[in-house]
């Protein structure tokens, strides 16, 4: 013959081994997530005749996003051929101990945006680092990603084949 305290513990242990089981297929699920959006959570470097190269898959979207880094703080690039400079949204120029400089208007393809300059000490991918890059702190962007324009781009050979972007140091 059973308590009733028995019963309690009883449905207090499936509610928990639910509630267990839901974090896990969360935790498990976000991180597909993310690959789908960030493929290239740890780019790999390999080397060629003096040169630094990193290939970087699509996501399912067909962009080019990448994790890296800022003055060694981890942030995620997405790559975009058409920003001239590395466009950084401006609530992340603490955290990247980055300086605001002179404020200027830029055209985005969300239209006209007042800006302020500043310059990014070390950028890299992977094994691939660029220093003093040209870049802005833009108000206007909302969350974490970092547009990452010509301004590094120029300091490197690259090449899309199929659904690879080839990044080569110069």
């Amino acid at each position: 013959m059973s308590s009733g305290g028995d019963t309690s513990v009883s449905k207090w242990m499936v509610i928990l081994a639910w509630i267990s089981g839901l974090g896990l297929l969360t935790y498990v699920f976000s991180g597909m997530l993310e690959k789908r959006y960030n493929p290239n959570d740890q780019p790999a470097s390999q080397y060629y005749n003096g040169q630094t190269e990193v290939t970087l898959k699509q996501n399912r979207a067909g962009h080019y996003v990448t994790s890296g880094t800022i003055n060694g703080q981890k942030v995620v690039f997405l790559i975009d051929t058409g920003a001239t400079d590395v466009a950084i949204p401006a609530h992340l120029q603490q955290r990247l101990g980055l300086e605001a400089g002179y404020s200027s208007l830029v055209q985005t393809a969300n239209g006209t945006v007042r800006v302020s300059s500043t310059q990014i000490e070390r950028l890299s991918i992977g094994e691939i680092e660029v220093r003093n890059v040209k870049a802005n702190l833009n108000p206007g962007m909302d969350g974490d990603y970092i547009l990452l324009g010509m301004s590094v781009l120029r300091q490197l050979e690259f090449t899309q084949r199929g659904d690879s972007l080839i990044l080569r140091t110069l």
